[in-house]
């Protein structure tokens, strides 16, 4: 199997990143505006209990995984690796079945109860049959990366894109005569749909190169193998329990740390709702104002994170192999290349949805009325986001997910404290929740810098965010200019792309004229290698 290093695996998970952040917008475009804003807010209610029972079934399953196939691979045991990955998946997928009846025994109990729209209980029932797929899928993605092998995660994440997208658009709109209930419950198939795709292609990678790797072992080596687990009827549960117990050790603080996570967006969905309706707004609106800030402002403002999020994957087993020989350097040199990097992609973005928030929202979903102001209030903000995902990435690869679990919960009690205060006042309402997440985000992301900081002795590049700032202003004034004075066309679209592309050019410039962006820096992306020779 193939290997590549950490940039490389970044640069894979990056590009498959930005090819489904791009094409998971043409279902946020079009879904708006097949069910409308109410349809998706309904959508969007049933999603957080999806998040919590796959946390709760793979949560830091997948990372221990990683981590632990990392170590196998790092000692050549490529049996190992096999071995880890089995039990794995059978632990993952019996917690998947048992919640997969769960869920549908509990659908009529948390649509009726819980939330305060009963129509969700058809997209609850058809979220379903998504766990144990998500399931099984998680546990592969894990042990190719563990192996340092991210061309399969990539591949599949983009196949299941593809295909959820035409499902879910298609579904949407056959069930949409049925209501809007059924059209949003129509919707989720499509995502379970695209699962599927996703679950087959990564097994299908795997058997291709678990064939490949054995034929290219020497014939001498596999008997030998097998005659090493065959000679002793107790020797696989040897070795098997110690595997089971350090999965266990590993994955039950990361899931705890997740489910925090999780659980605060359920109760933020919950308890949004519910606090909007104590401020006199009614249930139909309150759910369409959800799905606004969820479905529509929230997917713009994640959309730079892809790179933090190929950077938190690719961290995992760079780290776990440089913590587990002593090496600081090496730990500081690639927190240093993720820190820096998740900001000066992140800033520039931010500041196209501070600047532009009114064209950008219109060319989006056809009304800035209600997402704009939304989208402006939170961009600032949405920098401490794509720099929070490796943080966390560190803390858990060096055996530290305890500290995350802390920084998420105090940040979870904050924000979910915060939209019971704010969002219950009519003077507040939906403001109020868009508050409580952006102190969250402001707070979990220093208290992970600090627990970082702390334990690895790594000292502070001030001047790097100090160029970011100021790059970013000059680029936001640069483009608003361009939008605002200089008419380049009466299309929309064209003014709003013309105003963006003068502001990315000014970022990069002064990116690298200060250093920010070096020449070594580019000559690492392929396309730039390639037109440079």
């Amino acid at each position: 199997m193939r290997k590549q290093t950490f940039i490389q695996g970044t640069i894979i998970l990056l590009l498959a990143g930005i090819i489904n952040r791009m094409l998971g917008f043409i279902p946020r475009i079009a879904l708006p505006r097949i069910i409308g804003a109410e349809g998706v807010g309904l959508y969007q209610l049933g999603y957080p209990f999806f998040i919590v029972l796959i946390t709760v079934i793979t949560g830091g399953i997948p990372l221990a995984i990683a981590k632990l196939v990392a170590e196998a691979e790092g000692e050549n045991r490529p049996e190992q690796s096999r071995k880890i990955l089995q039990t794995g998946l059978a632990l993952s997928l019996s917690l998947g079945i048992v919640f997969t009846f769960v869920a549908l025994f509990s659908a009529s109990w948390v649509s009726s109860v819980l939330l305060t729209d009963q129509r969700v209980y058809y997209t609850f029932v058809s979220m379903t049959p998504m766990i144990a797929i998500v399931a099984v899928s998680s546990i592969y993605r894990g042990y190719f990366q563990g192996r340092q092998n991210m061309i399969p995660s990539a591949f599949s994440s983009v196949l299941e894109s593809v295909i959820r997208i035409f499902f879910m658009l298609w579904f949407s709109w056959m069930l949409l005569p049925k209501g809007i209930a059924f059209a949003a419950a129509g919707a989720m198939l499509g995502v379970t749909v695209g699962e599927i795709a996703g679950m087959l292609a990564l097994l299908g990678q795997y058997y291709f190169n678990d064939k490949k790797d054995r034929s290219e072992l020497p014939p001498n080596v596999e008997p030998m193998v097998q005659d090493t687990q065959g000679s002793a009827g107790r020797e696989p549960a040897q070795t098997t329990t110690p595997v089971f117990k350090r999965l266990i050790g590993i994955s039950i603080p990361v899931t705890a740390g997740r489910l925090i996570g999780s659980f605060s967006y359920l109760l933020e969905s919950i308890i949004t709702v519910r606090s909007l309706a104590l401020a006199g707004i009614a249930a139909a609106a309150a759910t369409a104002q959800y799905g606004s800030l969820q479905g529509m402002v929230i997917p713009l403002l994640l959309l730079p994170g892809v790179l933090s999020s190929s950077l938190a994957v690719s961290l995992v087993p760079s780290l776990s192999e440089a913590a587990a020989r002593n090496d600081l350097p090496t730990i500081h040199k690639r927190m240093h290349q993720a820190l820096r990097l998740a900001m000066v992609t992140g800033a520039p973005f931010a500041a196209v949805m501070y600047i532009l928030a009114v064209p950008l929202c219109t060319l989006m979903y056809g009304n800035a009325a209600d997402t704009a102001p939304m989208l402006r209030m939170m961009a600032p903000f949405a920098v401490f986001l794509y720099v929070q995902a490796p943080l966390q990435a560190a803390l858990q690869a060096m055996d530290r997910p305890g500290k995350a679990l802390i920084n998420t919960l105090i940040g979870a009690v904050v924000k979910i404290l915060l939209i019971l205060l704010l969002a219950s006042r009519p003077e507040y309402g939906i403001l109020g929740a868009i508050i409580a997440i952006m102190v969250n985000s402001l707070l979990v992301t220093l208290l992970h810098g600090y627990s970082v900081v702390k334990l690895t002795a790594m000292s502070l590049r001030w001047s790097d965010p100090l160029k970011i700032l100021a790059a970013t202003v000059i680029m936001a004034a640069g483009m608003s200019y361009v939008y605002t004075s200089v008419p380049i066309s009466q299309s929309q679209w064209i003014q709003f792309l013309a105003a963006a592309a003068c502001g990315m050019a000014i970022y990069l410039s002064i990116c690298l004229l200060s250093g920010l962006i070096s020449r070594r820096d580019l000559e690492r992306v392929p396309f730039f290698r390639r037109w440079r020779n």
